[in-house]
């Protein structure tokens, strides 16, 4: 993962949405097959109020203000999804939508193995022909790098320097982790627990909370370096006074911990049955939501919507003009690629060869870096991608190695402390970077206010 670029990473991410969206049809196609024109016709209706409520209820906390007070804003954009899917669940019992032959989840009654041809949850793996167990090492390091990779990017989007998290990573000990609870599903012989993109992106999102502090001009500062990364903006009073807002998550285990106790608990068959009265309809619904809010924040979103616009409009996309060395062309054709491989690696998930699909993800790393910077120019590629799980760019180092190889140290010295407008440039950068590779677009009308903008940026 040292060497994934947010290249890799975005693909991965939007491959995920567009398999989302894709389940959620899937449902809806088994859904019009097993009932009635009415009911299915119903389900469609379901589906979309199922997803475009929880979209509604999960604006209320930047929106809807001053409606209802903060916290209970906070709470409707956290809970927007459960609360949505409980809404559909009774919709269907209102009036003549009850006498709908509805398709519902199928649950069990017992607890047992799904298999009737099982009595007891352990697999006697030790009585398998060993050829059998040598057969399935292949599929088992396929899915091992699914799991890896599927992992270590959600593991990446929670932690995007917007979400102004300051405790280190623990990638190593999730991998961990994941192996021995995917290794006791497999002694179990049940499905192995794992699906992160986009439910812990959620997660984070849900964990945001925003933070106000004002202090005199030198203070603000000094605290500004402290936050370096975080997701800010400034606001400078006429009295000297600086007021800070940034945006950090709650960094604790508990919510992490009571939703899998849950999913644990309904497993049981009591809760089985409450699961039982949701509606095919409504599942389709939340993977629709789930898709539209990992898409959201693909920056290839984004950078698609700048390859609609007009060229007269782009530059009021980023609120400042691209580096003289950088155009929209190169941008552009750089968004049509991640878009076309994405299409093609979904393309492979549907024929016989869906199985090798994460082994298509792993090889676009080392294509990025050593193919595609003989295609754009490395100050193109330093604009739209940089390294996913640490700081900087691959073109920065590049460019360090061919500064150490010129051989004098006059040139070291200068690579090494960067001119004024270089520093500027490398802050220009890391808010493109905000834009075109990470988080999101910068709100029209703050741009003065974002740090990181230079002195000559804001005369602009």
């Amino acid at each position: 993962m040292r060497y994934v670029t947010h290249f890799s990473a975005d693909i991965f991410s939007l491959l995920n949405s567009v398999i989302y969206f894709q389940k959620a049809v899937l449902e809806l196609q088994r859904n019009q097959r097993a009932v009635s024109m009415a009911s299915f016709l119903y389900s469609i209706i379901g589906a979309a109020g199922t997803c475009l409520l929880a979209v509604f209820l999960s604006t209320a906390d930047k929106h809807w203000a001053p409606l209802f007070g903060r916290i209970p804003r906070m709470l409707l954009t956290e809970y927007a999804a459960a609360l949505s899917i409980i809404f559909f669940i009774g919709v269907p019992h209102i009036g003549d939508l009850a006498a709908l032959d509805q398709q519902r989840l199928s649950v069990q009654t017992e607890l047992r193995p799904t298999s009737l041809d099982r009595t007891v949850f352990l697999v006697r793996f030790w009585e398998l022909p060993a050829r059998w167990a040598l057969a399935a090492m292949l599929p088992g390091a396929i899915i091992t790098v699914l799991f890896f990779f599927d992992h270590e990017i959600s593991s990446i989007i929670c932690t995007l320097k917007r979400y102004g998290v300051q405790k280190p990573g623990g990638f190593a000990w999730d991998i961990v982790l994941l192996g021995t609870t995917t290794a006791i599903c497999g002694i179990l012989g049940i499905p192995p627990a794992n699906g992160l993109l986009p439910q812990a992106p959620l997660h984070s999102e849900s964990l945001i909370h925003t933070v106000f502090e004002q202090d005199d001009a030198a203070v603000g500062t000094s605290s500004i370096n402290e936050n370096a990364g975080q997701n800010r903006s400034e606001i400078t009073s006429s009295t000297g006074s600086t007021e800070r807002v940034f945006t950090r998550v709650y960094e604790q285990r508990y919510s992490a911990f009571l939703q899998a106790a849950l999913i644990l608990a309904f497993t049981s068959p009591p809760l089985q049955r409450l699961l039982g009265l949701t509606p095919t309809s409504v599942l389709a619904g939340l993977f629709l939501f789930m898709g539209y809010q990992s898409l959201s924040v693909n920056p290839i979103l984004a950078r698609f919507a700048s390859l609609l616009t007009p060229p007269s409009e782009t530059d009021t996309l980023t609120q400042y003009n691209l580096p003289n060395n950088v155009h929209w062309a190169a941008i552009h054709f750089y968004t049509i690629t991640q878009i076309v491989v994405t299409a093609a690696v979904f393309g492979v998930t549907l024929t016989v060869a869906a199985p090798i699909f994460p082994v298509l993800i792993i090889v676009l790393v080392p294509l990025r870096l050593m193919l595609m910077n003989r295609i754009w120019s490395k100050e193109t590629l330093r604009w739209v991608d940089g390294w996913a799980c640490r700081e900087g760019k691959p073109e920065d180092e590049s460019s360090q190695e061919q500064g150490d190889d010129g051989g004098e140290s006059g040139s070291r010295i200068t690579a090494t402390r960067p001119s004024p407008d270089e520093k500027c440039r490398s802050r220009k950068d890391n808010i493109g970077e905000a834009l075109f590779s990470s988080d999101q677009a910068v709100p029209s009308g703050i741009s003065s206010n974002l740090p990181g903008i230079c002195a000559e940026d804001k005369l602009e």
